[in-house]
This record gives C-alpha cells, sequence and structure tokens, in this order.
C-alpha cells in the first residue's frame, strides 16, 4: 500500500486514481449528497462505505470537522479502503476512534468471513487526536509501522487477525491501557511490552505463547490479564510485581507450578487456573476463595519416570475448557482434549490433524429445521455445531454429547444423529458416565466410565448421574442425540442373508439367493405396541396387534426375488384356535401415508406362534386381530396414538412478583411432582386438561384480555410466545407481562390461551376457540387464567418517575451492552432477593448494612443504588454483563438472568440489522416547524445517547420496548 505524506492535494497514485472515480461511481446512489449527523459517521452498515467517505471528502463538508468516530468495514475493496484511509488525517483531524473490522459477512456455513485489511497507510499517523483503533477480524500479518507512532492510543484491537509476533515499537505507546490481541499466532512476547507503564487490561488469550518475558513484572497499572488457551507452561517470578492486578486468567494451558507470591497480591480477586497440569499448589492457592482449580490433576501420582536418555519425550496432550457457547479454538498436531461449556467433550488424537486447524462451534436450541425425527424417535440433547463442515481427519476425533435419559428404555437404544452428504445418519454410540471421584482434595473430573448393560437394550441408571453418547466421527457436521427404536441393519449380498431383530426374537426377514444382483444395505426397526392401546381405540377387548415393523433398504426399491418377513402373532392368539378372517396384515404406502389391508394380496402362512409372508418392497408392517372388518383408518389413529404425548399446560405467576409469569408444558405423569416444588414461590391456577402433542410438534401462548407480553424476545413473535414440544426437554418459558389497563383502580383478569401450530397473523377469540374445542383439527387447546393484582401506594408506573441516573453502558462488544433502561428494569425485579445479588456480585457485607441504612424504608431505592454503584464501578471492564448473569443464577433469579442474556441477544440482532439508526442523514431533512415525509421518519428517529464507547451498540434495548418482530433464527 502505496504511503501519502503529502498535505491535502496528495501527488497521484493508484489509490488516488480510485479516490477521483469514487464520486462517477456512487453517482448511481442516492442523488442528495450525504452528511454526518453528530459527530458518528458509521459507513459499515452501507455497501460501498468507501466511496460514500470519498464523495464526502471530495465535497469538504465542513461536518466532518466535527467527526470523532469512524467505522468502516473491512471487506471493502483494498484500494478504495486505501483511497479511504489517505484522506482521513486532513478530511477528520479531529478523529478519537477508528474502526476497521471486518466479521460482518458470513460464507455459506454461517462462519464469520475475515476483512481483507492487510496494513495501513502511513499518514494515519498524523492523526494526533486517534485514542482507540479497532483492526479485529482481519488478515493482518504484521503490524502496520504507523500504529506504535500514534502516541496517543488508549485502545489498540488486534483480536482474530494473522499476527506471528508484535514489534518492540510497540512499548513506545505511552497512553496505551487496553491492548487486544486475541486469537492469532503469536508464539512470543516482544521484551519492550514491559515498558507499557499505562497499560490496564491485556488480552492475550488464544494464542500459541509458551513463555513470557520477565519484563512482563513491569506492567504496574495492569489490573487484567487474560492468557487463557495458550500452551503456557510456567510462570515468571516478576508476576509478583504486578501489584495492580485484580483479574488473571490463565485456564486451558500446561502449567505445571504457579509461583506462591500470586497469593501476595493485594488486590487479586479472581486467578483462573482451570485446565491445567497442576499436581501441586502452594497452600496459599488451594485455601483461596478467588482461586479456580477444575480440570487439574491435582493431588494425583506424578506420570511414569522419564524415559532412558535418548528417548523423544512425548508432550502431555493439552486440555482446553470453553465457556461459551458460541466459541472457536484451535487444534495442532499435536491433539488436545477439549470441554465445552455446555458440557460436551472432544478428544482430538494425535496426528488427527497435519496442520493447525481452528475448530468452530455452536449449541443451538432445538427446532424442527435443526432436528431430524422419525416417527417413533425423541430428542435427547440439544443440537450442536462443529466447522468447518466436512473436512476429514486423518484420525478419528472422540465425541461426547450430554443428554436426558429416556424414561422408555424397554426396546429402545440412544444414538448419536449427524448430517452428512446432505443426509442424516446415526453413528456407532457407547453411553457412558461420569466417574464418581474419591480422595481427591477437589472434585476434578477423571472422564466417563462405560455404563454397563442392565439387560435386553437397557442400562442400569443410578440418580442424579451424567450421561454421554459417547461416538468417532470422521468430520464435522451437526450432531444431536436421540432414542430410537432397536434397529438392526446387515448387507444382503447376492448369495442371500438372514436378519434377525435383536429387540424381539420372533421377528425375522429371510433374504433368498438372487434377491439382489449387488450388495445391498438393509435396515430393520421394531416398535413395540403396549397391549392396552388397541383395545382401548376399538373398543374390542379381544383385539390385539403385533409389533410393529419398519423395514428400509438402499439401490433399488424393489428387489428380484420375494423376501420372505416372520412377524408373531398377536398376543394372546395362537395359529391353532385364531380365526382367519379376524387376522388382518396392514402395510403403510409411504407417498400417501395410509394404511392399507393386504391380506387378500399375500399368502400368511401360519405355524403355532408366527405368521410369515412374502414382499418385493418394503415399508411399514403391522399383523393385527380384531372383528373389525374396514381397519386402514383404524390403524392410521392407532399409530398417531403410539406417537403422541399427554401432556398438561401449566400458567404460573410468582408470589413476590405476580407480573412473573412461568408456562411450562408437562408430562401428565411429572406435573405434581412439578407443582410442588414449584408451588412455595409460584401460584396459580390448576394445570390444564390433559391434551395430545406430537414429539417436534409447534406451539404458541397467546396473553389475552388486556394482558400482553412486557419484552422483546428472540422467541416471541407479535406478543406470542413460540415452543416446540420435545417429550425429554424442558418446555419451560418465563416471560413478564403487563397492561394498559389502569391497575391503580381494580385489578386485571387477563388469561393465556395455548394453541397449536405456527402463529397466525390472528389469534382467534376465546368464544370462538372454545366452540372449536370439539373439533378434531382445532388449534386451541387450553385457555389459563391470569390476575395482576390492584396496585396500591406508590406502586405502579409512576414509580422512579423522579429518578436522575447517569447515563451508562454496562458491557463490552464481545457479551453485548446493557443501558440504564435496561438496569432500572432489573432493579424493579429482584425485589427482597437484593441481598444475595450484591453479595455474589463481590459487594462486601459492610456496603450492604451502608446502604440498607441510608435507604431504611425505600426498598427499591436500596436495589437501585446497590445496582447502579456497582455498575458504575464496572464502566469499562471485560465481563461485567457475565458477572451479572452468574449472579443472577447464583440468586436463584434464573429468570431474570434468563431475560437479560434474551435482551442481549435481540439487541445484537437488531444492531446488525439496524439500518435505520445509522449515522447518516439526507442534507435536504425537513425543518423542525413542517411535518417530515413518512420516507424521512427513520432519518428523524432519535437515538439514545451511548457515551464515549465507540463500541456501544447503536440500538436502544431494553426489558420494556416497543414490539419489533425479530429477524428469524
Amino acid at each position: 500500500m502505496a504511503a501519502v505524506e503529502a498535505g491535502p492535494v496528495p501527488a497521484t497514485s493508484a489509490p488516488e486514481d480510485a479516490a477521483r472515480d469514487a464520486p462517477e461511481a456512487a453517482g448511481a446512489g442516492p442523488e442528495a449528497p450525504l452528511l454526518p449527523a453528530g459527530n458518528r459517521l458509521s459507513l459499515h452498515l452501507y455497501p460501498g462505505g468507501c466511496r460514500r467517505l470519498l464523495r464526502l471528502c471530495a465535497q469538504q463538508a465542513p461536518q466532518l470537522l466535527e467527526v470523532d468516530f469512524l467505522q468502516l468495514s473491512g471487506h471493502e475493496d483494498p484500494q478504495l479502503l486505501e483511497a479511504a484511509l489517505a484522506q482521513l488525517r486532513w478530511s477528520l483531524p479531529h478523529l478519537r476512534s477508528l474502526v476497521l473490522k471486518g466479521g460482518q459477512r458470513r460464507d455459506a456455513l454461517g462462519a464469520c468471513l475475515q476483512g481483507s485489511l492487510t496494513t495501513l497507510p502511513a499518514s494515519l499517523s498524523g492523526l494526533a487526536h486517534l485514542a482507540h483503533l479497532d483492526l479485529s477480524f482481519n488478515s493482518l500479518e504484521t503490524l502496520p509501522a504507523c500504529v506504535p507512532q500514534m502516541c496517543g492510543l488508549d485502545a489498540l484491537l488486534l483480536s482474530r487477525n494473522c499476527l506471528s509476533e508484535l514489534p518492540a515499537a510497540l512499548g513506545a505507546l505511552p497512553s496505551l491501557t487496553f491492548l487486544a490481541v486475541t486469537h492469532n499466532r503469536l508464539r512470543t512476547l516482544p521484551p519492550a511490552l514491559g515498558a507499557l507503564s499505562s497499560l490496564q487490561r491485556l488480552d492475550l488469550s488464544g494464542n500459541l505463547l509458551e513463555a513470557l518475558p520477565p519484563e512482563i513484572g513491569g506492567l504496574g497499572s495492569l489490573a487484567e490479564l487474560n492468557l487463557a488457551s495458550n500452551r503456557l507452561q510456567s510462570l515468571p517470578g516478576s508476576f509478583a510485581g504486578l501489584r495492580a492486578l485484580r483479574l488473571c486468567i490463565l485456564h486451558s494451558n500446561l502449567l505445571a507450578s504457579v509461583p506462591a507470591s500470586l497469593a501476595r497480591l493485594p488486590l487479586l480477586t479472581r486467578l483462573d487456573l482451570r485446565d491445567n497440569q497442576l499436581r501441586d499448589v502452594p497452600p496459599e492457592l488451594l485455601d483461596a476463595p478467588f482461586v479456580r482449580l477444575q480440570g487439574n490433576p491435582l493431588g494425583r501420582p506424578p506420570p511414569d519416570p522419564p524415559s532412558p536418555p535418548g528417548t523423544p519425550m512425548v508432550p502431555e496432550m493439552p486440555r482446553l475448557l470453553l465457556t461459551s457457547d458460541l466459541d472457536s479454538f484451535a487444534v495442532t498436531p499435536q491433539g488436545c482434549s477439549v470441554t465445552l461449556a455446555c458440557g460436551v467433550r472432544l478428544q482430538f488424537p494425535a496426528g488427527a490433524t497435519a496442520a493447525p486447524v481452528t475448530i468452530r462451534y455452536r449449541l443451538w436450541l432445538p427446532e424442527p429445521r435443526l432436528v431430524p425425527l422419525g416417527p417413533h424417535d425423541a430428542l435427547l440433547s440439544g443440537v450442536l455445531e462443529l466447522q468447518p463442515h466436512g473436512v476429514a481427519f486423518q484420525q478419528e476425533v472422540g465425541l461426547w454429547l450430554l443428554f436426558v435419559p429416556p424414561r422408555a428404555r424397554r426396546f429402545r437404544e440412544v444414538v448419536v444423529r449427524t448430517l452428512s452428504d446432505d443426509s442424516w445418519s446415526d453413528l456407532e454410540t457407547h453411553l457412558e458416565e461420569e466417574a464418581p471421584q474419591v480422595g481427591a482434595a477437589r472434585a476434578v473430573w477423571e472422564g466417563p466410565a462405560l455404563l454397563r448393560p442392565a439387560g435386553p437394550n437397557r442400562v442400569l441408571l443410578r440418580p442424579r448421574q451424567r450421561l454421554w453418547a459417547h461416538c468417532q466421527v470422521p468430520h464435522f457436521s451437526w450432531f444431536l442425540v436421540v432414542s430410537r427404536p432397536v434397529s438392526d441393519a446387515c448387507l444382503v449380498p447376492p448369495e442371500g442373508a438372514l436378519l434377525c431383530s435383536s429387540g424381539h426374537a420372533g421377528v425375522r426377514v429371510t433374504f433368498p439367493a438372487g434377491a439382489t444382483e449387488e450388495p445391498r444395505h438393509v435396515r430393520m426397526q421394531v416398535v413395540h405396541v403396549g397391549r392396552r392401546e388397541l383395545p382401548a381405540l376399538l373398543g374390542e377387548p379381544e383385539a390385539a396387534a403385533s409389533p410393529l415393523l419398519c423395514l428400509s433398504q438402499s439401490g433399488p426399491s424393489s428387489f428380484l426375488r420375494p423376501v420372505t418377513v416372520q412377524l408373531p402373532l398377536p398376543p394372546g392368539i395362537t395359529g391353532l384356535s385364531l380365526d382367519r378372517s379376524c387376522l388382518h396384515l396392514l402395510h403403510r404406502a409411504a407417498p400417501a401415508a395410509t394404511w392399507d389391508d393386504i391380506t387378500a394380496q399375500v399368502a400368511l402362512e401360519l405355524t403355532h406362534l408366527y405368521a410369515r409372508f412374502q414382499v418385493t418392497r418394503f415399508s411399514w408392517y403391522w399383523l393385527w386381530y380384531t372383528t373389525k372388518t374396514c381397519v386402514g383408518g383404524l390403524a392410521r389413529k392407532a399409530w398417531e396414538r403410539l406417537r403422541l404425548h399427554r401432556v398438561n399446560l401449566i400458567a404460573l405467576q410468582r408470589r413476590r412478583d405476580p407480573e412473573q409469569v412461568l408456562l411450562q408444558c408437562l408430562p401428565r405423569n411429572k406435573v405434581d411432582a412439578t407443582l410442588r416444588r414449584l408451588l412455595e414461590r409460584y401460584r396459580g391456577p390448576e394445570p390444564s386438561d390433559t391434551v395430545e402433542m406430537f414429539e417436534g410438534e409447534k406451539f404458541f401462548a397467546a396473553f389475552e384480555r388486556g394482558i400482553d407480553i412486557d419484552a422483546d424476545r428472540p422467541d416471541c413473535v407479535e406478543g406470542r410466545v413460540c415452543f416446540v414440544f420435545y417429550s425429554h426437554l424442558k418446555n419451560l418459558k418465563e416471560v413478564y407481562v403487563t397492561t394498559a389497563l389502569d391497575r391503580r383502580a381494580r385489578a386485571v383478569r387477563g388469561q393465556v390461551s395455548f394453541y397449536r401450530g405456527e402463529v397466525p397473523e390472528v389469534v382467534p377469540e376465546e368464544a370462538e376457540a372454545a366452540r372449536q374445542k370439539r373439533g378434531t383439527a382445532a388449534l386451541w387447546m387450553a385457555t389459563l387464567p391470569i390476575k395482576l393484582p390492584r396496585l396500591r401506594g406508590c406502586e405502579g408506573p409512576a414509580q422512579g418517575a423522579g429518578l436522575s441516573l447517569a447515563p451508562l453502558n454496562l458491557g463490552d462488544a464481545e457479551t453485548g451492552f446493557l443501558t440504564q433502561s435496561n438496569l432500572l428494569n432489573v432493579a424493579r425485579r429482584l425485589g427482597p432477593d437484593w441481598p444475595a445479588v450484591a453479595l455474589h456480585l463481590g459487594l462486601p457485607y459492610r456496603e450492604l448494612q451502608r446502604i440498607r441504612h441510608e435507604f431504611r424504608d425505600d426498598l427499591d431505592g436500596q436495589i437501585r443504588h446497590m445496582l447502579f454503584s456497582w455498575a458504575e464501578r464496572q464502566a469499562g471492564q471485560l465481563g461485567a454483563v457475565g458477572r451479572l448473569v452468574q449472579a443472577l443464577e447464583q440468586s436463584d433469579r434464573r429468570d431474570v438472568a434468563e431475560e437479560v442474556q434474551a435482551v442481549l441477544e435481540l439487541g445484537r440482532r437488531k444492531y446488525q440489522e439496524g439500518l435505520q439508526h445509522t449515522s447518516l442523514a439526507p442534507r435536504n431533512l425537513a425543518s423542525p416547524d413542517r411535518s417530515p415525509s413518512p420516507s424521512l421518519e427513520p432519518a428523524q428517529t432519535e437515538t439514545p445517547d451511548f457515551g464515549l464507547d465507540p463500541e456501544a451498540p447503536a440500538f436502544k434495548s431494553s426489558l420494556r420496548v416497543n414490539k419489533v418482530t425479530p429477524p428469524p433464527v
């Protein structure tokens, strides 16, 4: 990239040619010139943002002199980006924050793409006021030479680039307080890094560091240090010089020892040493409450004695512990063992990859488009996505997925299902459980132990044990755990074969010689049918049915010679005494999904216990014994009943906060136990009548009669909460409700109704839904009352109207931001639980006593003062929102924690799609005394004040926002 050193009119070069041609190229856009609104210029949301900037610079608009924040996309054309950056020194002389991030675009698999930025023009060093520079998610291999010359730089973000080293000149930045170089390729650090006397936060996680320079102890102002997911084997003794250190993250390294001086750092409040190789630690650290040591081999004997001289030493496999449900990690040819935040484990053997590979993962909430289930399958886990998809490993990778133990285990099996070559298949799966720990100083997980079978297709389960489904995977894709009927398969050669069911000894299929010309795979599934199901449906006590048989095969749809199928006769029926006119062989036709009686079309051979018949095509087969004559429609109903689950719907309100409503769909046999557990904190009406639902069926809850949802949620469409029913997973959601009616005059008596299917445009009225209840295709399932009590005293919307709190943005770019409005709503929901939350946030007990004394008669004032005083101290610190969510969960307020997480997720989505909140506006805006045209309303929408944080998202997100349809997932 050519360096531009001339004045406001630089010499002509290739970038300047691009700058000269840019206004002409931008002529296809709006004719009205675009001007920055305020002091922010966000062009990363627009295609061709560099062209727009060059056009503004060519016009020499005076508003550019006021701009102090600029964001461009790293995916722009490199020449246009170079030309635009070359103009900044003269066109935006007061620029304080420059963001040139990539990652806004995604590939076909949904992974973020890195930007094309590889260097910066030398003229940027002349930006005398620049304090914040973000170059994350780009393709930098070396740090641009102009960066160490930016003497006023306060924050430098270089995460997710390709940097293999940092220059020594970086130590010449006297004002730098924040440096982030995460997920790069750093192997060493320059000693000059210790000269950054003002540095307060340093994040070097996700690199390849094997050692630290002793000069790192010179960072006397360093308060937060993150070195997670590296290859550190020891720490220098100079660590004792970090007297200002409060947070030190060292998990997922290879540390075999740590200095005892870490316990004597006066301000240290958290030391994370999880997942290292520590077999012994100093007593001062072992007993310290701020130290985390999970995942270390504490108390275990040392490894085997060293090999004879000359024998190459094999290093112990690295172990990683990740703490986010959406993250990535690097795998080297050395291999590693990885534990994800959701409990999933991965074992990469040595040599699985020939070169370092970055693995990305994400845990998806189950929904029908991601969960392929057979007619009689049940989902037992969430959906795990591992990327890159389709990349083959040189050795198979071990995968352990946590799952919910199935309630029915007879004649069923647990398997891992994955997507391979555009089709779903089941992997060979072994069930394992967590091994108990005995005699360890702290509970450390050694790994899963194989479960011992307790009978045919059954597993002996101890209470409260954690179960894994273990399989070997040759490549990455989507993975989930399902319970299915026992499946048997074989490869049928031209010479013939015999396939028997392992769950039902009497079910077998005989393939004669010549049935196929080429070998083909054949699969058999047998579904057990209870003895009471069919008599109850037909109203005939003597009716009975055999197991339900499903046969499938690869290759041509039919066999060359008839195949003999053997089914056991229905229970209680023998071949010597049955009435052949009552015996019906049913066949399910796949395209029409109907059941046909084919008894007259086949020759049934009966023995004392079995019935045999011959077919040339495979499908579903069922043997019935009944006096009914037309059984096709009855078979369809019986087949559906086998797949239905009987459930009850509940709607409870929290006793301390009636505006918090818990909605849950429960299996009928779990209702009583669940209500006994919940009624200590909740109250509400009796559960609904029993309804029947299919596995994976969608339904939604709609609040009616003056009650509405008091939050914008990702799972909320037009004010209706969406559900997907899975029989083994928790179908539970907690929402906050509100009303537009006046609660100071009287209580509001509303209701919540549950409907089947997708959310329609219009929810039927309750009266009409009740009339449809008797119909077979009724959408309405249940209606339960909801009552918001009358407000008394100073409660209600006017509460806190006179507050005067300083605006703030709690959080960071990685986890999201919470505004003042968010915190006010969190404070309103805490109630008497606030002291527990405060203690888990780290507030000393003396401060709680002081707050209680100062606000003796004002509970809301106590909560607000605690929460906002803590938030002000956390301003600008990484992980503040995560600490708040964790404190809420530890205080048994998971409902508020989930609401905060939903707000953060919704905010991120709105920001990505919030073009209406951009900081550009047409010049010919309507004057204040004129009504703006409808097309200009988004440009005149008031945008909130986000302070000086350049990473604050340009959207307004709170626990109480106007109803906006969230984008589809």
